[in-house]
């Protein structure tokens, strides 16, 4: 658990890691394997390769979740490919509290089954953000000082 949490009543910063995107970097080892012995056939030697980067791409998108303020707003981004990221400006923030995820919310970008998005990289802890217009859960192992920091922000 990788905390740079600096002077909280100002401004805030927290990166969480995961050991899920090491199972996604385990998984480039056998289409590895496969691009190696299908080569000479046709639609496989370029099917392997294909998904093995994708997978790669995938981990390295995925390694940590990062939280971040970022003066008006909060920013939400995965890494350190910085493929998926999002902010939400804390006038916005109608409110913020400490949550739990189901496990149907699961893990990663996603609608939620109960109504707004989710994003989260590991665990069920999250802070839900309820927003003037949705919702959403950032799932943190750092969600007390999270929800803290936001209500002190919020609009």
């Amino acid at each position: 658990m990788a905390s740079e949490n600096r002077n909280r009543a100002t401004t805030y910063r927290h990166t969480q890691h995961a050991p899920l995107c090491w199972g996604l970097y385990l998984l480039c080892i056998p289409f590895a394997l496969a691009t190696w012995l299908t080569r000479g056939m046709p639609v496989l030697q370029w099917l392997f390769p294909v998904v093995g980067l994708a997978m790669l791409w995938l981990a390295a998108s995925f390694h940590h979740l990062t939280v971040e303020d970022e003066g008006d707003r909060i920013s939400i981004r995965f890494g350190p490919l910085p493929t998926f990221r999002r902010s939400v400006r804390y006038d916005e923030i109608v409110d913020a509290r400490v949550d739990r995820t189901t496990v149907m919310d699961g893990w990663g970008i996603h609608f939620s089954p109960r109504g707004g998005w989710v994003w989260n990289l590991w665990g069920r802890q999250c802070v839900l953000i309820q927003m003037q217009r949705g919702t959403l859960r950032v799932g943190s192992d750092d969600a007390e000082p999270l929800a803290e920091f936001l209500q002190s922000r919020r609009g």
